[in-house]
């Protein structure tokens, strides 16, 4: 998560935004590659181990969550013991994985910005006209195709992949970025999802990713501590689990001080 990444990504964002915003045509000879016109449909759609790709992809990323979750629900649940994994990187996943793939997709741009999906465009058989990726004045009324909330989903593993040891922090940045693409070619292969969708998804889940990692890990001034977090959790956690305990005669403090391992 250096300067050089961020960089790389807003580089790719201007000159794929000017150049599709410019010749947005692009975005349909792209879709129409997956488009069979003497069906009338995109063929792969059907395709019953396309589908298991796509599930196996959406599982892959939420098992990357996964022990971010548990650890969380754990020191809910039981406030008194330390965290079972690092709380920076619960605070970091957790809170990467909610902004890229769940407010800014789900909840802010596809509810919004109302792009039609290629599958109902009439160039591909449907009743709704295609529009750019820049113009939210689309026909669709909800679940848009701007932009893509499993490619966001996809993407996401940038950010467990900033976790992996300084070693293999290349290789794992190389594969996230694979797997992304994948994911969102297929997306594209369904019908579901244009180009710029898919580009938006993984260049806004980069940016995030960045700027969490720096508030969280690098700029001083932001950056939090495990410890910090825990006691956190500790204090946010143990009035609820004093009361279902019956320990009301427990001092806080020493609960802290339990937690953190004092």
């Amino acid at each position: 998560m250096n300067r050089t990444g961020l960089f790389i990504a807003l580089s790719l964002a201007l000159v794929i935004g000017v150049v599709f915003g410019i010749y947005p045509e692009l975005d349909l000879k792209l879709a129409a590659l997956f488009y069979d016109p003497a069906t009338r449909s995109f063929p792969l759609k059907l395709n019953d181990w396309a589908g298991y790709a796509r599930d196996g992809a959406m599982s892959v990323a939420w098992g990357l969550a996964l022990p971010a979750i548990v650890a969380l629900v754990v020191k809910l649940f039981r406030p008194t013991r330390p965290l079972l994994i690092s709380g920076r990187a619960i605070v970091f996943l957790l809170v990467t994985m909610t902004l890229s793939a769940g407010v800014l997709t789900n909840l802010t741009f596809k509810s919004y910005w109302g792009r039609p999906r290629p599958v109902v465009v009439t160039e591909f058989g449907g009743d709704l006209p295609f529009v750019p990726w820049w113009d939210p004045r689309g026909g669709c009324g909800r679940n848009c195709s701007f932009f893509s909330g499993e490619g966001a989903t996809a993407f996401w593993t940038f950010a467990p992949a900033a976790l992996a040891p300084p070693a293999w922090r290349g290789l794992a940045y190389g594969a996230a970025t694979l797997f992304g693409l994948a994911t969102s070619v297929l997306r594209m292969a369904f019908g579901g999802h244009f180009f710029t969708d898919i580009a938006a998804a993984g260049l806004v889940t980069f940016l995030v990713t960045w700027l969490a990692h720096g508030l969280i890990y690098r700029w001083p001034k932001t950056r939090l501590t495990d410890a910090g977090i825990d006691a956190a959790l500790t204090r946010l956690a143990l009035p609820g689990y004093r009361r279902r305990r019956g320990r009301r005669d427990v001092p806080p403090a020493a609960q802290l001080r339990h937690a953190s391992g004092d």
